[in-house]
């Protein structure tokens, strides 16, 4: 919300530092998100009339122009504007001017003819972001007054970034009301009288949808001068407000939106056939709205319609055919209440997103509807003439928003905010903010405005005292109950911890959407079917995600394209995978790497990172949590992977993760830099630690035995050591492989693998018979198991 100080003290007094206004509200719960002049600073620019207008001899673009400055003296211009004409009023910049950039203006001749100044447009002014042409002043606007004096730009305009709870503040009447409060001065809006009416016309409404719109409010208004200037303060009002102007009707009913929070509507009376109904749209509908495209309706789309087909988007945008246009004369004035959650997302699902939509799907006063059309009937009337008929209502008043009354304990403000506020103090805040006050059995009945939603129990209105009180004033007291530690478990292993050990390994943290591209997904988890959103952010976050990679893989793109070469991100979150009615919801962790294995160092040759690198990180968090044995990591095959780097985590014969290489095609698709390395497994493999126990120290001495042995080339590294295990029986402490080879004296298709056996009794030193025993009986599994020979 942009609030013009000028038109906000209009409303209430307020104080002379804008940066004091700025930080009370701030403090009061409306974060005041910038604050910024309502023009650019320039001088030297008047209110200049062309009195004489030519073609340059030289130049068939430009035009040689007599400007009257007030100074009684015409001054000759060459302006290339095409609006350029006798009698046209602009802005005129004098000779000496500065104009916004630092731009400074001085006599110069141009193709031969000596120019004396310069006509402005709005967007060299900078008060609009582009415009066609001179900036076009009112007939009545006085010659020679300098601009920022009679458009009163020195102005400030503060932008406040609301909650969605306080949609009451989305208007200059519900923003005065604050400052009010926290001024403690009056607020004294703008006064109008109702408009009687003058013909008898009017268009029947119905309400076919009582529960999504229990009051509608329209009139007919005859012989309106739609042609009509919209008047400069009314023009600058909405531009500092953040909305251009389109024309005087439109430019009405967007100002009525801003001053008292009620969303409008302009039909041409003359488009509409027979009455309006308010009602669900039917399956097949469609609506062409005002910017063009066409909505293919639903059957959870509130619509308004006449006898025929819709004409609007109820709450969020009219239809074209219907609109306002320069041949309109008669208009249909619409001013409603629409419940927020029939119009919450309905915005969204059509790919829009609304002043009106943002205002309806979180609020407005459900009383405000015929003060609102009352008051616009007399600006347009103002403005642009017309004959007004009366005013047709509708109201279903079973479905309206009840009154709420809500039980406040004034000890109760109190206690819960450890203060010592005095109960007068209590009254006039919430008077103030339009509530009233009843004597009841147990404190205060308070009668809660209608414009207020977020008011609906006890803890609502200690809100309202504490944060108009002032939160900087809320005592800090340390708590007087005792602190007691908690016992901490050996065996639980936070989430933090693993985090830990993946930064301290060179990964850094990310936190990417649950919500993804489905094409993404799809790439990355072809096997599963994600979840669809009914009414996504974007058409690029439109499923939620199987896999944390679809993240990860964004991110990864995001800084390879900003020169990132060496990246290594982790992500802890949700997959989510199932229908919508089951939907499963897993914690996984989830990481990738990059680029090089480690930084640029001379006493290092340069590599990628590979297989190993990421199955080392992955390794480490399963030692750290004592559970690597328990584990099991073997080739398998996943379709975002590359066929020959991928491999299952399993645990007691589950699949429980993935690590390996993106797919090459994957890489090339999403135009990545390979190789990509990533893994993903569930969360809960890292909840419980297993604890050590003691061993003593061996008292008798080890014996080592090496063995190579060949095996064909798919076979993998742990199923060797496995068989090695089963066959050596108590005595093998550990075994590892030390090295492996393929090349000469090894057949083609096959590898040497030499592996490392230390063999160890508890009770007694074994012999060499029993080790050579042990060493035939390992050689003769490996031999039936695995066919694997021993390399001489």
């Amino acid at each position: 919300m942009r609030i013009s100080t000028r038109w906000l003290n209009e409303w209430v007094a307020l104080p002379d530092d804008t940066e004091t206004l700025a930080e009370r509200l701030t403090m009061a719960g409306l974060e005041v998100d910038g604050v910024e002049p309502a023009a650019p600073a320039f001088d030297g620019v008047v209110v200049g009339e062309i009195i004489g207008c030519d073609p340059h001899p030289d130049a068939e673009r430009l035009k040689v122009c007599q400007v009257d400055d007030g100074s009684g003296e015409p001054k000759t211009v060459v302006c290339g504007a095409p609006n350029a004409r006798q009698g046209l009023k602009a802005p005129f910049a004098q000779v000496g001017a500065r104009l916004p950039g630092d731009m400074k203006i001085k006599a110069a001749k141009l193709r031969g003819v000596k120019s004396f100044g310069m006509l402005c447009a709005a967007r060299e002014l900078g008060l609009a972001e582009d415009s066609e042409g001179l900036m076009a002043l009112p007939a009545d606007a006085p010659v020679g007054i300098g601009l920022r004096d009679w458009l009163d730009l020195d102005d400030v305009v503060i932008e406040v970034e609301l909650t969605p709870n306080r949609s009451d503040c989305l208007s200059m009447a519900g923003v005065a009301r604050e400052v009010g409060v926290l001024e403690k001065t009056p607020v004294n809006p703008p006064q109008w009288q109702p408009t009687p009416a003058v013909i008898e016309d009017e268009i029947p409404v119905q309400l076919a949808a009582p529960a999504d719109c229990p009051r509608y409010c329209g009139r007919v208004i005859r012989d309106v001068d739609v042609t009509a200037a919209t008047p400069m303060w009314l023009q600058e009002r909405l531009r500092r407000a953040g909305v251009r102007p389109l024309g005087v009707v439109v430019d009405i009913t967007n100002y009525l939106m801003l001053e008292l929070g009620q969303p409008m509507h302009a039909f041409d009376a003359a488009t509409l056939k027979g009455g309006v109904t308010v009602r669900k749209a039917r399956n097949g509908e469609t609506l062409e709205l005002l910017n063009g495209e066409t909505a293919e309706l639903d059957e959870q789309t509130l619509v308004i319609a006449d006898d025929q087909i819709p004409v609007a988007m109820a709450g969020v945008m009219g239809g074209a055919p219907t609109a306002v246009s320069d041949q309109t004369v008669d208009v249909f004035l619409e001013s409603a209440f629409f419940a927020p959650g029939a119009i919450a997302g309905r915005a969204r699902a059509y790919g829009l997103h609304t002043d009106s939509s943002h205002r309806f799907e979180r609020g407005v006063d459900p009383q405000g509807c015929r003060d609102a059309l009352e008051r616009a009937t007399g600006l347009l009337i103002e403005l642009a003439g017309g004959r007004p008929g009366p005013i047709t209502e509708a109201v279903a008043e079973a479905d309206m928003p009840p009154t709420r009354s809500v039980t406040l304990r004034p000890d109760r403000v109190n206690r819960l905010l450890g203060t010592r506020i005095e109960q007068p103090e209590m009254v006039e805040t919430l008077s103030r903010l339009g509530m009233g006050l009843l004597e009841g059995a147990q404190g205060w009945d308070v009668q809660v405005p209608s414009w207020r939603f977020d008011i609906t129990r006890e803890v609502d209105l200690i809100e309202e005292v504490a944060r108009i009180h002032g939160y900087d004033r809320l005592p800090t007291r340390r708590s007087a109950a005792p602190a007691a530690l908690t016992g901490a478990s050996e065996s639980k292993l936070s989430l933090d911890r693993a985090r830990a050990l993946l930064v301290d390994r060179g990964y850094q943290e990310a936190v990417t959407y649950s919500f993804v591209d489905p094409e993404l997904q799809r790439r990355l988890d072809p096997d599963e079917a994600p979840v669809a959103l009914a009414n996504p952010l974007s058409a690029d976050l439109a499923v939620m995600r199987t896999t944390l990679w679809t993240g990860l893989v964004r991110a990864l793109s995001h800084n390879q394209n900003r020169q990132m070469n060496r990246v290594r991100l982790f992500e802890t979150g949700l997959s989510f995978r199932g229908e919508p009615g089951a939907l499963a919801q897993t914690p996984v962790v989830a990481g990738l790497i990059a680029g090089p294995a480690s930084a640029m160092h001379w006493g290092e040759r340069p590599r990628d990172a590979d297989f190993f690198d990421i199955k080392g990180d992955v390794e480490a968090l399963f030692e750290m949590a004592g559970i690597a044995h328990q584990l099991n990591i073997a080739a398998a095959e996943h379709p975002a992977l590359h066929p020959g780097q991928s491999a299952a985590i399993r645990k007691d014969g589950q699949t429980v993760g993935w690590l390996g290489a993106l797919h090459p095609a994957v890489i090339r698709d999403l135009d990545l830099n390979g190789p990509v390395l990533v893994f993903e497994f569930a969360q809960s493999l890292l909840g419980q630690k297993a604890l050590p126990d003691y061993q003593p120290i061996p008292r008798y001495p080890s014996i080592r035995r090496d063995l190579a042995v060949i095996v064909d080339e798919t076979i993998a590294a742990a199923s060797v050591e496995q068989c090695i295990r089963e066959a050596a029986g108590e005595v093998l402490k550990t075994v590892s492989v030390f090295d492996v080879y393929q090349g000469k004296g090894v057949s083609e298709g096959c590898k040497s693998l030499a592996m490392g056996l230390i063999l160890q009794d508890s009770s007694r030193t074994l012999t060499d018979d029993e080790v050579e025993t042990v060493q035939r009986r390992v050689i003769e599994k490996l031999r039936q198991d695995l066919g694997a020979e021993l390399r001489e």
